[in-house]
């Protein structure tokens, strides 16, 4: 599946990853590929996913590898699946 990790000040990452763990206000979740569709708010806690390290710009920085995964801590946000394409919009 695709995913595209954006903030207000830039887009952080996009590539190919095998799955995507997002903090949810219920609780964590995590997506593989063919997921139902899904719009969800996202609660303070880390984006963790599996995949090729395709950061834009020097924002590897911004991340940090925990367990064989690529991880961001956020504060808040929103995630979309659709059609194998995930976009996290963080805050």
């Amino acid at each position: 599946m695709y995913l595209e990790i954006v903030s207000p000040e830039a887009s952080l990452f996009s590539g190919n990853v095998v799955s995507v763990t997002v903090p949810g206000v219920e609780g964590e979740f995590q997506m593989l590929n063919n997921h139902a569709a899904i719009v969800a708010i996202l609660g303070k806690g880390k984006v963790k996913f599996k995949g090729d390290a395709s950061f834009v710009d020097g924002q590897e920085k911004n991340f940090v590898q925990e367990d064989g995964q690529w991880v961001l801590d956020i504060n808040s946000g929103t995630v979309e699946m659709k059609e194998n394409n995930v976009i996290v919009l963080v805050d």
